[in-house]
């Protein structure tokens, strides 16, 4: 990582971080709520779907299944765990499927932007490009929910160099394109503050399909991560970040493996079910200070 936007920091030398009621871990659920183009209008550093010439009826059909069937299917699966979710969303979705947004605003879901599109990518963007691109985010945002926008979390990982310091100028307080810590941290931007939250490529269900794995394997690898962070959490507190794609999770042959995988997790006290906004808040509010004082006398130690 770049010292100059992530300071360096071991988490062992770090003060203790307390999430509320003395909880070991902040579960932090991220569904990701997307939208592919069917035909997509531009291509840039790589084309989206691998299966050409256009239309790739394969590709898109698979993940249209999500939207049509999958996330209902993962909508009563965390309506009956009443696991509260921070969805990293397509914000088309939200304009092209009204039944979506109803269904997740009834549900008190955090939308934390993961670009217009997930078939078009930052790479190569300008910086007004990018720019342009989150401020039409949070439009969305504001026109059809009322409120602002508090994460940011790049299509298909795309970030470019500009991203953190554009996502601070934009209005986000965190961004979800790092994966670099357990915990959150704050990030050196230009102007404003930011907080990187740790979203996940580990404990994240497509690329764990990607590596050859199905939902028993992805199962236990949940269980084990959480039986390690549960520990060290006693010491320091950790974030458990769980990435899921309802047209992966909400087959009918995998929800139930991950869903048995998340019963065990809830079966034990000291967990904090958490949006990504309330754990930023959190770590803003009663953290950021001693963070802050740990990384400046680092410095001053260093220098």
């Amino acid at each position: 990582m770049d010292s100059a936007l992530v300071p360096y920091s071991p988490i062992v030398q770090r003060p203790p971080l307390r999430w509320p009621n003395g909880a070991r871990v902040a579960l932090w659920i991220v569904p990701n709520i997307e939208h592919y183009e069917y035909r997509p209008k531009f291509i840039r550093v790589r084309d989206p779907w691998p299966r050409s010439p256009h239309p790739d009826v394969l590709g898109y059909s698979m993940r249209d299944y999500g939207n049509r069937v999958g996330l209902w299917r993962f909508f009563q699966f965390t309506d009956d765990l009443r696991l509260p979710c921070t969805v990293s969303l397509s914000m088309t979705v939200i304009q092209h499927f009204p039944e979506i947004l109803e269904a997740m605003e009834k549900r008190n879901w955090e939308l934390m932007s993961h670009g217009i599109y997930n078939t078009r990518y930052h790479w190569n963007f300008s910086p007004d490009e990018e720019r342009a691109a989150m401020q039409e985010s949070r439009e969305i945002h504001r026109k059809l929910t009322g409120r602002e926008q508090m994460g940011w979390f790049s299509p298909a990982i795309t970030n470019t160099l500009n991203t953190f310091d554009l996502a601070a100028e934009c209005g986000f307080s965190y961004t979800a394109d790092l994966y670099h810590d357990d915990q959150p941290f704050p990030l050196r931007v230009k102007k404003g503050n930011l907080l990187s939250l740790p979203y996940t490529v580990e404990l994240n269900d497509v690329l764990s399909h990607r590596r050859g794995e199905e939902a028993e394997e992805f199962a236990r690898q949940i269980r084990d991560y959480f039986d390690t962070v549960y520990e060290e959490g006693a010491e320091q507190g950790r974030v458990m970040c769980i990435a899921l794609h309802p047209y992966w999770v909400g087959q009918p042959h995998r929800i139930r493996a991950v869903r048995a995988a998340l019963e065990y997790v809830l079966s034990h006290s000291g967990v904090w079910l958490a949006r990504g906004a309330e754990i930023a808040d959190w770590y803003n509010t009663h953290y950021l200070p001693l963070i802050e004082s740990h990384l400046a006398a680092r410095e001053a130690s260093n220098g």
